[in-house]
């Protein structure tokens, strides 16, 4: 499979050839073709393109070749060193079987991988999902904490299985006369929904999908956001500490921070819940969005030299000239990191929708939008969802409400174009190729 470098095709076996007494057994998650090579005699060759790994007794193992560069790995000891690139390799395959040869395996999260944790990490301008450069094609899953934990399944497999790998959910979230947050107005655990959130991390953890936990500051009588500075501090240390042992997650400190109404959080204030941040789980990656428009030179610098946040998520105009604008406006914002001396990945986290206004972008629009993060150089895109609210009871809901109905049984002729086509605009783009002149409409 392409994108696998050679030095991670780790392959554990047997000592000598597999007996009664000693069988080891193969995952169909693999890389190479050829033989391997194990105590000075050949092993089974790989009978597809994938990576095999075997089972290993006390005191041997071996790497499947891929070329001159690779070597024999003769105990265990040497084996448990080599465990964490043999990790990594397996995490890559396993977000990478969907997009570059969906035919090789029954789907992503046909058999979830339970042996390692999914770890999200930055690495210059790009997100990493177990070391590996990750581009985080997502969703808004906003009300999942609501929603019964057979529709989330359904759900996530159905994402995954369209090469979708995160999922941005909201700990504070309360639509349509039901609160479903997990954390309370004064910032504390709130059941049964916080245990839900614990449940839905573990489920994703499972399928190899990252999770946005967003956090938004409100004055709402009928809860779904924490009213002041102490309560959200309160919130992030409860979300931070109960969620630790999950490496799959990442904070948005609060949702459209600097829009001028109950939303508005101070650039102090996000400097102190960050360093809280830090000092509770020091890896952990945190960002706090911007409302309804493009990036200054200011916001920019007051975001990652003031606050010290770990990448931006802005969330750009939603007009019908937006998709086309996307691809400047991404390679604009890293332009300005550049000169503000600090570059970090551009998060499009929560770009236009359906049933928002006016304005009723088609499945072209949403691809054209990914295209040109993609062709920009962002780190990640959002297919985002909420209500139809020119429609009798806002129906459909969507993510923001998935009590009755699963979000997949929500979706709209045209958001399900998305859904089958996104993955497709990840793949490499030639350089004469342009958001611009990407299609308005999908046959």
């Amino acid at each position: 499979m392409a994108g696998v470098p050679g030095d991670l095709n780790a392959l554990a076996h047997t000592n000598g050839p597999p007996t009664e007494s000693r069988r080891y057994s193969r995952l169909k998650t693999c890389a190479t073709r050829g033989p391997a090579y194990g105590k000075g005699e050949d092993g089974p060759p790989c009978p597809r393109a994938s990576l095999q790994i075997f089972r290993v007794p006390r005191g041997c193992a071996f790497l499947c070749r891929r070329g001159p560069e690779s070597a024999v790995v003769s105990d265990r000891k040497t084996m448990i060193a080599a465990m964490p690139a043999l990790r990594a390799a397996l995490a890559l395959l396993g977000l990478s079987l969907s997009g570059a040869n969906a035919a090789d395996a029954e789907g992503p999260s046909a058999n979830p991988s339970t042996d390692s944790p999914t770890v999200l990490g930055v690495r210059e301008d790009q997100f990493t999902l177990n070391g590996s450069r990750t581009f985080l094609l997502g969703f808004s899953y906003y009300g999942a904490l609501g929603a019964p934990e057979e529709s989330i399944r359904q759900d996530l497999d159905d994402a995954r299985r369209h090469g979708f790998n995160w999922l941005r959910v909201w700990p504070t979230w309360s639509a349509f006369e039901h609160d479903v947050s997990a954390v309370g107005t004064n910032g504390g655990p709130r059941e049964p929904f916080f245990a839900k959130l614990r449940w839905l991390m573990a489920e994703c953890d499972r399928r190899r999908l990252v999770v946005d936990v967003t956090l938004t500051r409100g004055k709402r009588s009928a809860g779904g956001c924490v009213p002041d500075f102490e309560a959200h501090q309160h919130a992030v240390e409860t979300l931070v500490t109960a969620l630790k042992a999950h490496r799959n997650w990442y904070l948005d400190l609060a949702n459209e921070r600097d829009v001028r109404d109950d939303r508005f959080v101070a650039a102090e204030e996000l400097k102190q819940m960050r360093e809280l941040v830090r000092r509770l789980d020091p890896q952990r990656l945190v960002t706090a969005s911007f409302g309804g428009h493009d990036l200054s030179e200011s916001d920019v610098h007051e975001a990652l030299l003031t606050i010290g946040l770990d990448f931006l998520s802005p969330h750009r105009p939603r007009t019908a000239g937006s998709p086309g604008q996307t691809e400047a406006m991404t390679r604009e914002c890293r332009h300005v990191m550049k000169r503000v001396g600090r570059v970090v990945p551009v998060h499009h986290q929560e770009p236009f929708r359906r049933g928002y206004g006016d304005w009723e972008p088609v499945a072209g629009d949403f691809l054209t939008d990914l295209h040109g993060a993609v062709a920009g150089g962002a780190a990640g895109w959002c297919f985002h969802n909420g209500t139809q609210r020119n429609a009798a009871g806002q129906e459909p809901r969507r993510s923001f409400d998935l009590r009755a109905k699963r979000l997949f049984d929500q979706l709209d002729p045209e958001e399900l174009k998305v859904i089958r086509g996104a993955e497709s605009r990840l793949r490499p783009i030639p350089k004469e190729t342009s958001a611009q002149s990407m299609p308005a409409s999908l046959p």
